[in-house]
């Protein structure tokens, strides 16, 4: 069984999966970092997207994941890359 399928199994309700043929073109690539301790439970090739209809929605929705969160601890640095994508 693949890592997705042991998510939608494990946690169905963290996630929305959006149909392929869906008016969703824009979106946002979330991957880890290179030294990110979370590649030895997840792998090493890890990846997921999060769908929009416009790019500007895309883009308020990566404007907020990119910033520092408030539960953030002081010296925290994110080792989460988000990247925006077309389809």
């Amino acid at each position: 069984m693949n890592h997705q399928a042991r998510l939608m199994l494990s946690k169905p309700h963290n996630l929305i999966f959006t149909p392929r043929d869906s008016k969703k073109r824009h979106g946002i690539r979330v991957s880890l970092t290179g030294d990110d301790p979370f590649r030895h439970l997840l792998a090493e090739d890890w990846e997921t997207f999060h769908w929009f209809i416009t790019a500007d929605e895309r883009n308020a929705a990566l404007s907020n994941m990119r910033r520092r969160h408030e539960y953030s601890r002081i010296g925290d640095v994110p080792a989460v890359q988000y990247e925006p994508v077309e389809r």
